[in-house]
C-alpha cells in the first residue's frame, strides 16, 4: 500500500491498517520547498523544521495496533529529553552508543538497552513510548501533503506496549483541532518562549510559578522540549501559557527566522521612534514604504512573506501595521482578523493596502477590524498623512513608550 496524502489522509491510512490487522511499518515522507503550494500549518512547519527540505516519520504495527513511532533519523535526543524529567543518567559506553547508531530503530533499541541494564523501569519506558507515539502522531495528523508506503513484515521486537488506533487518533485529532485555535499567538511546537514583562507576571503569578517560568523560558528551549522536560502534553502546556502570550508578557520566538536578528532583549523593549511594519508580497512596494517612512523619522520594517510576518508581529510589537490585501498563503483580511483576536493587537492601527478602490473591499476591511485603507498606487504625501493620522510622531517622542494593549 502506497500513495500520496493528497489522495488519502493519514487518519484513513491508519484506519485501513487497523481494519486489516496488518503487521509491518508505515513510512511517511514530506518534501517542502518555498515554491510548494503549502497549507498554513505546513508553511509554519517548513519555517521551523531543522531539516526543512525533507521530513520523514515511521509508525510500527503489530496486528493492526501501533507499537512505536519514530520521527526521522532520530539521534536519541527525544528519549534523552524525557529521561531528564525522571532524572536518569544513561551512562552508556562508546561501544553501546555505536551499536545503537547502526540499528534501524535506534530510539527503540536505546529504550530496551536502558531497560536491560535496569537504568529505567518498565513503567518509565511505557510512559516514554506513549509520549513519543503521541507527539509523532500529532505531527502526522497535522500533515496534508507528502507520500507514504506501508510494508508488511515482521513486527518490531520485543514489544513492551501496543495502542489501539481508533481511540488514539480520535484523541489526537481533537488535540490538533484545539491546537489550531491557539493560532496566531502559538504557531509551532518549535517556537521558543521568552519572558518579556516580568513585572506584570510577578503581579499575576506566585513566586514559585514565576521562578519556574524564568528557569524554562531561557531563549533556547522549544515548546516541544519543554513539554518533554515536564512530561506534559504539548497542548496542555500551550493552553497554560497562551494567556501570557496574549497579554504580551511571554513571547514566542521563531527560532528559524534570523533575518531581523532580533534578540530577546531588543525584540520586546520600547522603541524610540514609531515602529511601522509593512506586509506586502511585492518587493518594490515594501522598499518604497520603507524609504518614505524612514525619511520622515519612522522605524519602518518591510516583510514580504505573510506567514512569516504574522509570527514576527509578537516580536516586533509595531505601533501601526500596513497590510496588503491580495497575497498568497494568507491574504490581508485573514491576517487582520487573526491579529484582532489577540488582546495585544486590539488597539493597534491596521491599514489595508489595496489596488482596488471598491466599496466591497472597504466593507470587508472594516468587518475584519481594519482601521483604514490606502489605495495603490499612492504617493509619498498620501502615505505619510495616513500614518500621521494614527501615529502622532511628536506625541510619541514626548510620552513614555508603552505598547498598546487592552
Amino acid at each position: 500500500m502506497q500513495g500520496n496524502l493528497n489522495e488519502i489522509d493519514i487518519r484513513s491510512i491508519l484506519q485501513l491498517i487497523e481494519l486489516g490487522q496488518r503487521t509491518g511499518q508505515l513510512l511517511v515522507e514530506a518534501s517542502f520547498s518555498k515554491q510548494d503550494d503549502l497549507t498554513q500549518d505546513e508553511s509554519i512547519r517548513y519555517r521551523h523544521s531543522k531539516n526543512s527540505r525533507k521530513q520523514s516519520w515511521f509508525v510500527f504495527f503489530l496486528n493492526g495496533q501501533i507499537i512505536y513511532c519514530q520521527a526521522g533519523e532520530s539521534n536519541l535526543s527525544r528519549v534523552d529529553d524525557y529521561l531528564r524529567y525522571y532524572q536518569v543518567e544513561t551512562k552508556l559506553d562508546q561501544k553501546q552508543n555505536i551499536s545503537l547508531a547502526t540499528q534501524n530503530v535506534p530510539e527503540y533499541g536505546y529504550l530496551w538497552t536502558l531497560l536491560e541494564r535496569n537504568i529505567i523501569s518498565p513503567k518509565i519506558a511505557h510512559s516514554i513510548i506513549q509520549r513519543l507515539v503521541h507527539e509523532t502522531l500529532f505531527d502526522l495528523l497535522s500533515l496534508h501533503q507528502g507520500s507514504f508506503i506501508f510494508r508488511q513484515g515482521a513486527a518490531l521486537a520485543p514489544q513492551l506496549i501496543s495502542f489501539e488506533i481508533g481511540p488514539l487518533i480520535a484523541q489526537i485529532t481533537q488535540q490538533v483541532q484545539e491546537w489550531k485555535r491557539l493560532y496566531p499567538q502559538i504557531q509551532s511546537p518549535e517556537q521558543i518562549p521568552i519572558l518579556v514583562d516580568t513585572a506584570e507576571l510577578s503581579s499575576s503569578l506566585s513566586l514559585a510559578t514565576l521562578q519556574k517560568l524564568q528557569h524554562w523560558a531561557d531563549g533556547k528551549t522549544t515548546l516541544r522540549q519543554l513539554a518533554r522536560y515536564l512530561n506534559r502534553d504539548l497542548l496542555t502546556l500551550a493552553k497554560a501559557i497562551s494567556p501570557y502570550v496574549q497579554q504580551g508578557w511571554l513571547q514566542l520566538v521563531d527560532s528559524a527566522t534570523t533575518s531581523l536578528a532580533l534578540t530577546p532583549d531588543s525584540a520586546g523593549q520600547d522603541h524610540d521612534h514609531p515602529r511601522i511594519v509593512c506586509i506586502d508580497d511585492t518587493t518594490t512596494i515594501c522598499e518604497a514604504v520603507e524609504s518614505i517612512l524612514k525619511l520622515h523619522g519612522y522605524e519602518a520594517i518591510a516583510l514580504t512573506n505573510p506567514l512569516e510576518a504574522l509570527g514576527l508581529m509578537f516580536q516586533l510589537r509595531p505601533d501601526l501595521i500596513l497590510c496588503d490585501i491580495a497575497m498568497p498563503e494568507l491574504d490581508g483580511y485573514e491576517i487582520c482578523n487573526m491579529l484582532r483576536h489577540s488582546t495585544a493587537f486590539r488597539l493597534v492601527p491596521i491599514i489595508m493596502l489595496t489596488g482596488k478602490d471598491g466599496f466591497i473591499d472597504r466593507v470587508r476591511a472594516r468587518m475584519v477590524g481594519a482601521t483604514d485603507y490606502l489605495t495603490k498606487p499612492f504617493d509619498d504625501s498620501e502615505l505619510v498623512m495616513l500614518v500621521e493620522k494614527y501615529v502622532n510622531y511628536k506625541s510619541f517622542m514626548g510620552t513614555p513608550k508603552k505598547y498598546k494593549t487592552c
